[in-house]
């Protein structure tokens, strides 16, 4: 009887083998070819004119003579985002994260540059205000300049949107209505820790703000241990007055008028009082006095994508006028583009009162009527300051959020249920295994 070591079956074996590397290389290849006509997309929801990623493609094909084809993922909390990328376990040419994140990402080498050859395609991407073009240099890291890794998207203030029927507009025009008992239940906050820690840092130091002893920046980006632990006293002072954390749905809560107050974004309140009118509820928003952030969006490109090129004309794309537009039309948020044609687009002569925009659109723009949510007044953004990451303090902010958010998991109890889940996903690899070694031990193999 011939056993499976005769000469004959290991050259029938060793011929197998050839033919499926043979096969796998070939496929690697045509996948590797494929995935060139892929462009890979992970943005917020509700954050993009999806008609766009349809047309995208044949604009595409006119200027390089190529197809693509997009792929589209989204997200809605940030730090989800930054963590499957950091990953790595899908290859996206293309992500939109808030400019702490972006921060980060260039600061661990996780970003390529952003190609400007285009070609015979012109450069959108010198359409961006230089409002934003400044403030992104704040973000550039040793040997890296941010202008060269990210392109601004969208940017907006953080502030009170508020039922103007059920709270009087003088009472939320003060960070003190959140920490008022008898707002208590009335109030739903951002589950989002990066700008939470921002309200109640500026509210809880703003007498040494108000005494000039220390300056909003500082509060909001000292991190020292003194520091977070006096925003913790004011997260645990505020939490009883809270209906709850939300990560997206508040602004659709307040346009029911369910709930009186939400800590919002502004292009999510401009969302919220458009949809809100249209059921006879009531709702404005307001950045208070003492204070608060700018954010904003941008595009960058993971260091592990795979179609740099078409990723790069995508953001050029996105840095036309008319494209930009329609994006801001359907998320309600501003676009970061500082062009004529975005400024013409937004005058609205049935508005009562003026925005100095000077800051944004340049001189001679200090007396435009529009909306004053999307586009805050110089005096707005002067109390406004741009928030860093963490960096070596996040794992103590975390800490820090999760004790005052009440969380009961502590990090001994995460690390058990990481392993548990470990097992539950490895044993039935470690059976199959099993099974395959004893199969093969009684063929003779082993």
């Amino acid at each position: 009887m011939k056993t499976l070591t005769h000469p004959k079956y290991l050259k029938a074996v060793t011929l197998l083998m050839l033919m499926a590397v043979a096969f796998v290389f070939n496929a690697c290849r045509e996948s590797k070819e494929s995935r060139k006509k892929i462009l890979k997309i992970y943005n917020w929801a509700d954050y993009i004119d999806e008609d766009l990623l349809k047309e995208f493609p044949v604009w595409y094909k006119e200027q390089t003579g190529e197809d693509v084809e997009i792929v589209y993922q989204v997200f809605d909390m940030a730090e989800v985002m930054y963590t499957k990328i950091a990953m790595g376990k899908e290859d996206f040419d293309l992500v939109c994260p808030t400019q702490y994140i972006i921060e980060r990402m260039l600061k661990y080498d996780m970003l390529l540059p952003i190609d400007r050859h285009f070609g015979k395609t012109g450069d959108y991407l010198g359409n961006i205000s230089p409002f934003l073009l400044q403030r992104m240099d704040a973000f550039s890291v040793p040997g890296k300049n941010a202008a060269d890794y990210m392109v601004p998207y969208m940017w907006g203030t953080s502030g009170i949107l508020y039922n103007t029927k059920l709270i009087p507009k003088e009472e939320v025009e003060t960070w003190a209505c959140l920490w008022d008992p008898k707002n208590k239940g009335k109030i739903l906050m951002k589950d989002h820790y990066w700008d939470v820690y921002n309200v109640a840092a500026i509210w809880g130091f703003y007498p040494e703000i108000a005494s000039g002893r220390r300056t909003r920046y500082d509060v909001s980006n000292d991190h020292t241990n003194e520091d977070i632990a006096m925003v913790e006293k004011q997260l645990k002072l505020l939490k009883p007055n809270l209906a709850g954390w939300e990560a997206d749905f508040g602004k659709e809560l307040m346009t029911k008028g369910e709930i009186w107050m939400n800590y919002a974004w502004s292009g999510d309140a401009v969302w919220a009082i458009e949809e809100a009118a249209a059921v006879n509820v009531s709702l404005d928003y307001v950045v208070p006095r003492e204070g608060s952030n700018i954010w904003f969006d941008g595009w960058v490109i993971p260091k592990y994508a795979r179609n740099v090129k078409a990723a790069s004309y995508f953001l050029n794309y996105l840095c036309q006028s008319d494209i930009a537009l329609r994006n801001m039309d359907v998320s309600g948020y501003t676009s970061a583009l500082g062009t004529t044609e975005i400024k013409e687009a937004q005058i609205d002569s049935s508005l009562s009162g003026t925005v100095n925009l000077s800051y944004f659109f340049g001189p001679g723009n200090d007396s435009l009527q529009v909306n004053s949510i999307q586009y805050p007044d110089s005096s707005v953004v002067e109390r406004c300051v741009l928030l860093h990451d963490f960096l070596d303090k996040n794992d103590q902010v975390l800490e820090m959020w999760s004790r005052a958010r009440g969380d009961n998991l502590n990090r001994r109890m995460i690390l058990m249920i990481f392993v548990f889940v470990l097992l539950l996903v490895a044993w039935p690899v470690y059976r199959q295994v099993r099974k395959y070694r004893s199969k093969h031990k009684r063929l003779g193999l082993q």
